[in-house]
Formats: structure tokens, C-alpha cells, sequence
């Protein structure tokens, strides 16, 4: 019966658009975020950024896909789990949303990245300011980068999709599975390596300063963010 059971996964998996890479983590400018604060530091002074310091705040200044940004660096006990880049300059409402909604179609065209969400683009008739004054309304984008094949491992993803198959039900449920079980079993076996594409997350979302709008923009390396060992 196990071996009826990691056939179907494997087809699952051969036939799923989703692949999980172990050890593979988010990358920014083909840097990994990963690594020592002053590693990363290194890194993207190297790609040509300019590190700024302020009483508040201690970034880096550059160019980032044809616009002017301030590139911050988050860690968790000293391990980079974030690159953030801010816009440097604001824009009002109708070209916040331009920059928005080009934004989302760079990322769908880009054949790197996939997203769990269908059109995540702003209507041209929704009023922004109204939206996240009165409604406090988020407006963000959530892509996932895609694994580099060069560290796919097939094997742990079977595992982690039996386990949670595993725990739903029974060996003589599996063995005379029913075709709803069949059909949960595809849906669990995808919702497992969404979850693992998650630890590859690049998001971004309208940020308001006064009565303009700019765009922060973030690389996340889930696997380095607290999850509350430190409690």
C-alpha cells in the first residue's frame, strides 16, 4: 500500500508546477539573504550600492530596477533574513498606482518567480487614499522565487507530503482510497509545497508618507526569521 501511495506523490509531484529545494534560500541581485549583517553589507557594496548612515537609520543608497532606492538589511541574531528597498522619492496616487501594477507585471513575466494569487494589480477606478485611510486598506503583491535546480530534493518533498497524508488518515483509508481522498490528497500534497515555497518570498506593498506614496519592497529568507526559539 506505502508503495501505491508514493507513486501517486511522485506523480503529484512530476505533473505539480511546485518543487521544493532544501537549503535553497531567496536571493537579491543573485546575492543569497543569508549570511552576516556586515557580509551583506559587503555584498551589495560591491553591486555598486552606497552606505548611508543617519541618527536614525543606517542603509544603503542606489538604483534598483530603474529606480532610486534605500536598501536596509534585517537580521535575527546577526543572520540576514531580509533585504528591504525603500523608493527614495514619493509619488501621488495615479502614479503609485502605475508603479504598483508595472510592478506586479515585471513579476508575472518573469519566469523565476510564481505567485499564489491571481491579478494582484489596483483597479484604475479604486481610490487609494480613500481605501487605506478610511478601510486601512493594504495594498501589496506577494511573489515566490522558484528553486534552482541545482538543489532540488525530490526525495524530502515525498516525505513531507506523506506525512502530512499520513496524518489525515488511516492505512485502510489510503488503501481503498475513495476518489475525495484522492482529491484531498493532491490538494494537501500542493498546500505542503506551497508552504515550502514560502521560505522564498518576495513581497511588496504602498507604503504612505504624508499625502504621497512610495513602494518598500522586501526579500525574505524565511528559513533565518525568529519563530520564537529566543521566548
Amino acid at each position: 500500500m506505502r508503495t501505491r501511495i508514493i507513486t501517486l506523490l511522485s506523480f503529484l509531484l512530476i505533473t505539480s508546477l511546485f518543487i521544493f529545494a532544501q537549503e535553497d534560500v531567496t536571493t537579491f541581485l543573485g546575492i543569497p539573504v543569508d549570511g552576516t549583517k556586515s557580509e551583506m553589507r559587503q555584498k551589495l557594496i560591491n553591486k555598486g550600492f552606497t552606505p548611508t548612515k543617519t541618527k536614525e537609520f543606517d542603509f544603503l543608497e542606489g538604483e534598483f530596477n530603474g529606480s532610486k532606492v534605500h536598501v536596509y538589511i534585517g537580521t535575527n541574531n546577526n543572520k540576514v533574513y531580509r533585504i528591504m528597498l525603500a523608493d527614495e522619492n514619493t509619488l501621488d496616487e495615479a502614479n503609485i498606482r502605475i508603479r504598483f501594477n508595472n510592478l506586479v507585471n515585471q513579476f508575472e513575466r518573469n519566469s523565476r518567480y510564481s505567485s499564489p494569487i491571481e491579478n494582484q494589480r489596483i483597479p484604475d477606478n479604486e481610490n487609494i487614499s480613500y481605501e487605506m485611510n478610511v478601510h486601512n486598506k493594504v495594498y501589496e503583491a506577494v511573489f515566490f522565487q522558484k528553486p534552482d535546480d541545482s538543489k532540488i530534493d525530490t526525495v524530502a518533498l515525498k516525505n513531507n507530503m506523506l506525512q502530512a497524508i499520513y496524518e489525515k488518515y488511516s492505512p485502510d483509508e489510503l488503501e481503498n482510497a475513495t476518489e475525495d481522498i484522492k482529491t484531498d490528497m493532491m490538494i494537501t500534497s500542493l498546500k505542503v509545497m506551497e508552504e515550502l515555497l514560502r521560505k522564498k518570498t518576495v513581497w511588496f506593498r504602498i507604503e504612505k508618507h504624508y499625502n504621497e506614496y512610495y513602494i518598500a519592497m522586501f526579500y525574505d529568507n524565511v528559513y533565518n526569521q525568529a519563530n520564537g526559539e529566543d521566548l
